[in-house]
């Protein structure tokens, strides 16, 4: 099963490394990792998203809690949160399939942010989700390149992970 973590840290050299190296230890692949600091300059928030079971999800909790620099823990509840991940994808593009392409594109809401004479790049902010259906859905043309970040995540209505 796949979680969310956000956990606020304070904003200080070698926090990053600390967490990671927690998951390191654990033998847990971290499958998304986003880090930015927050309203407050001091504390930075980590979204982290992996795979795993229950037990092994409770113990990392646990253990981050035990980091010094680790203000706080959340696990984000699926269906209780928004996510969002941002991506750039370059695509080959041959003049007879370039409006396949930006038909493509404008379906799934996405933005073409430059061209050249063989190739689009696609700018695209959405879940997890959404973004993996427009990378298979481009595949067919080409894809030469793909850049992408972290998924951010946020509690839905007034719930929030603050200091």
């Amino acid at each position: 099963m796949q979680y969310t973590l956000s956990i606020l840290v304070e904003n200080q050299a070698g926090v990053l490394s600390k967490i990671s190296g927690l998951f390191s230890r654990r033998g847990f692949n971290i499958d998304s990792l986003a880090v930015g600091v927050t309203q407050e300059p001091s504390v930075s928030r980590i979204t982290i998203v992996a795979n795993g079971d229950e037990y092994i999800v409770e113990q990392l909790e646990k253990q981050l809690n035990k980091l010094i620099p680790v203000i706080k823990v959340k696990r984000l509840n699926e269906g209780e949160f928004i996510s969002r991940e941002l991506v750039l994808i370059k695509v080959h593009c041959a003049a007879s399939k370039r409006a396949e392409i930006v038909k493509t594109v404008e379906i799934m809401q996405a933005k073409i942010v430059d061209v050249s004479p063989s190739s689009v790049t696609v700018e695209y902010c959405e879940c997890a989700s959404r973004v993996n259906t427009l990378v298979d859905l481009l595949k067919p043309y080409g894809i030469r390149e793909i850049v992408r970040t972290g998924t951010v995540a946020i509690d839905r209505g007034t719930a929030s992970v603050s200091v």
